[in-house]
């Protein structure tokens, strides 16, 4: 099987095609607003929901976010965490237009560099406010840390819906 594997990638590499990265098994990011992090192994036995943001702030951004914490409650099972690949001063910036309430329970988190985003293969190339970052996508990882689905989004306002993946969830859920 693995010489099958070790073809397979040879073949794509003579024909110019990338190789996906693997999703990690355990991750870490920090809080960009304030104390601690979020660590992937800490949220094991429950879906865990990775929202990639825009660099820039956006009001896109802000109103997938509020969004998502008004309605959170309603998924107990599903761990949201909004990720900015901006400074920590940037994230501050961004942060202030959001209530303090809803910071303390949904932090936004600090994806240095992206490199999360490089992990989980979200693309980049998108042109937004004259800087090039990567698309705006959202990851569902299952119970055991295992990505289940994927969205990236086409442009900005291409998001996934709170409702689309509640229906998700429910329906991972049920198998």
């Amino acid at each position: 099987m693995k010489q099958i594997q070790l073809l397979a990638f040879s073949l794509a590499l003579g024909l110019g095609l990338s190789a996906v990265a693997a999703n990690p098994d355990n991750f870490t990011v920090p809080s960009a607003t304030g104390a601690g992090a979020f660590t992937l192994a800490d949220a094991k036995g429950k879906f865990v929901a990775l929202h990639f943001l825009l660099k820039t702030e956006c009001p896109v951004c802000l109103r997938h976010t509020r969004d998502y914490q008004t309605k959170a409650a309603t998924l107990p099972n599903v761990v949201q965490v909004f990720l900015k690949p901006d400074s920590e001063a940037e994230i501050k910036g961004w942060a202030g237009n959001i209530s303090g309430d809803a910071l303390a329970k949904f932090p936004i988190h600090r994806d240095a560099d992206a490199k999360l985003a490089k992990q989980f293969s979200i693309p980049d190339g998108y042109k937004f406010h004259g800087q090039v970052v990567h698309y705006p996508a959202l990851v569902l990882l299952g119970p055991d840390g295992k990505e289940v689905f994927r969205h990236v989004g086409k442009n900005n306002g291409d998001r996934v819906p709170f409702e689309k993946l509640k229906a998700k969830v429910a329906e991972l859920s049920a198998k």
